[in-house]
């Protein structure tokens, strides 16, 4: 589920099954696949395609271009589609035979998984306000056909209940759950941030860059719009607004909100939203999040066709513009010479040339490992290696029969065991997401497709060095996945029977690291807001800049969306960057 549209992806490791192609585009020097491509003579291993990135051909197309992209995932599409919008030369090189990376979605016997992120909102917004990955695709001229919904069911240590979006609904809930005490909190609480949602809004991630032109793509340009909203809040909530920068729990602390489930539930929400707590989250993104989702008329929305169509149009995009995409291309090392980033090497040794950039969508941890030691001043190898990684993930991917199931069931669920252990202790929190229910392409007739994990509170510790094909292995895994079944069969009622269902994928935190080439199997970094701050996109090594979770604004949809388009608007001028912003209305 993930809120804020920030999950991670897996494919699964274990089953016999073979993927079903579905969707070709075509490259300018070659053909490549956006879902899958089972033909029956590729290599398997254990029943999904080889993740072992063999460069069985020599890469296709042109050794050379303005930009190489490293990575496919939404941070570096959204770079790549930019840069392609730009008129610069832009190749992206992914490992996988899939597109998409955290966000991949993958197909089993008729059933089409989403790997990543089912909880998005602000797609069909326009203007400043919008959704960073929103008005990419709008720079990119791509929309997203959606469903819209505004509740998810919740099952809390105080009961279960359908959780609403909207000024007034939660109200409701809370008065029946937890209590008067909580509706006048929860009151205080909305009374107080959403008059700051102007200032959190007032500055588009896609004006931003990495230069001293940002004082006029950003600058200059939203200067009015900020002031403005400062002036309208008044002297008291201008100084609120000093705020945004810091963690979201001191805004919680100001207020002196001591209501234990409101201070557990936003606990949960920011967890959730970022992988830390309240005293880890930006306000400014925490009161982003309330802005979208507690103001007059406002709805969730869900893709039709499954997360993968995100994918889907970001790639579209780049190619409209003349943009490359090379999917089983395993970058090996960036190659530098005289301290500046000239390009990639792949597996099989072929050198491609990166003309003005590289730009490394992997995490911070994988891309160094990518660099020779030598070009690497040590105090940046220092800082990346002690930066605190988030925990892994464990999921569970169910392909079910829908017959018995509750009508009414919804597409999203999130189930809490205990809030004393935290939102962040392991075993602790599932988040269930049944996108059928919205989009019943996503799985046979009479069928729904379910995704059920842990968010991000898998210690990888417990998995480290075992052999996958280890007894201890599977035992490991039927244990640490009891937790999530457990969940499922409360979210889906007495109807449902876990022997029935026609597909039974278990992920680990080593299928993250193998299939998803996260450095243990991480979600990201674990930078709380006020203690560090998320790295910038330079490198100490010219011409090599970083995209994605592992810097600003951080992790989840929305920001790596935002990390790739500074990245791209860095790469070009001020005046094609403004351009830009004048065509897409922001």
């Amino acid at each position: 589920m993930a809120l804020g549209s920030s999950s991670i992806s897996f494919t699964p490791d274990f089953l016999q099954f073979r993927p079903h192609s579905t969707f070709r585009w075509k490259c300018r020097s070659r053909t490549v696949l956006a879902r899958s491509s089972s033909n029956g003579s590729e290599p398997y291993s254990n029943g999904y395609p080889s993740t072992t990135p063999t460069q069985k051909q020599p890469f296709q197309g042109k050794l050379e271009a303005d930009v190489v992209v490293i990575g496919s995932g939404i941070g570096g599409l959204c770079c790549a589609g930019l840069l392609a919008r730009y008129k610069q030369d832009v190749l992206v090189l992914e490992s996988h035979d899939l597109p998409g990376g955290a966000a991949h979605s993958f197909e089993i016997k008729g059933y089409k998984f989403d790997s990543g992120p089912s909880l998005f909102s602000g797609f069909q917004s326009r203007g400043p306000q919008a959704n960073p990955l929103a008005q990419v695709l709008d720079a990119l001229g791509e929309s997203l056909p959606c469903e819209t919904y505004d509740s998810w069911m919740v099952y809390v240590p105080e009961g279960d209940f359908l959780s609403r979006i909207g000024p007034t609904e939660f109200f409701k809930d809370l008065e029946k759950y937890a209590g008067p005490n909580a509706v006048q909190e929860w009151r205080k609480l909305l009374d107080a941030i959403l008059p700051l949602s102007a200032a959190a809004m007032a500055l588009p991630p896609l004006s931003i860059r990495g230069d001293w032109g940002v004082l006029s793509t950003a600058g200059a340009r939203y200067a009015p719009s900020l002031l403005k909203s400062f002036a309208q809040m008044g002297p008291k909530g201008a100084l609120s607004a000093t705020k945004l920068l810091r963690p979201f729990l001191e805004i919680i602390d100001s207020l002196e909100l001591k209501d234990p489930f409101i201070r557990n539930w936003v606990d949960l929400l920011s967890f959730l939203l970022a992988g830390v707590k309240s005293d880890g989250i930006l306000a400014a993104e925490m009161i982003y999040m309330f802005s979208e989702w507690y103001k007059p008329g406002c709805r969730l929305e869900y893709p039709l066709h499954g997360s993968g169509a995100v994918v889907d149009a970001l790639v579209r995009g780049l190619q409209k513009f003349g943009g490359r995409l090379s999917l089983r291309s395993h970058v090996e090392n960036i190659v530098v010479e005289d301290g500046r980033a000239i390009g990639v090497r792949l597996r099989g040794g072929q050198f491609v040339r990166a003309k003005k950039a590289v730009v490394s969508n992997a995490s911070m941890w994988d891309t160094l490992s990518l660099l020779p030691k030598e070009v690497v001043p040590k105090s940046y190898q220092d800082s990346v290696k002690t930066t605190p990684q988030c925990e892994s993930f464990m999921h569970l991917h169910l392909g079910i029969d829908a017959e018995g199931i509750r009508e009414d069931l919804g597409i999203h669920h999130i189930v809490v065991n205990d809030w004393e252990r935290g939102v962040d202790a392991d075993q602790n929190v599932v988040l269930i997401s049944v996108p059928s229910v919205l989009s019943p392409d996503l799985a046979p007739p009479g069928k729904h497709v379910l995704h059920a994990y842990t968010p991000g509170t898998e210690p990888f510790e417990l998995w480290e060095g075992l052999d996958r094909r280890s007894n201890e292995y599977k035992e490991l895994k039927a244990q640490r996945s009891e937790v999530m079944w457990k969940a499922v069969e409360r979210a889906l009622g007495p109807g449902f029977d876990r022997a029935k269902c026609e597909v039974k994928l278990v992920g680990t935190p080593l299928t993250h690291q193998r299939f998803l080439r996260r450095n243990r199997g991480t979600y990201g970094p674990a930078i709380k807001a006020g203690k560090a701050s998320f790295p910038g996109h330079s490198t100490p090594i010219t011409q090599l800049y970083c995209c994605g979770d592992s810097t600003f604004p951080g992790i989840g949809v929305p920001a790596v969306a935002a990390s790739g388009a500074i990245v791209a608007n860095s790469l070009v001028s001020v005046s094609q960057h403004s351009e830009l912003l004048d065509a897409v209305g922001i």
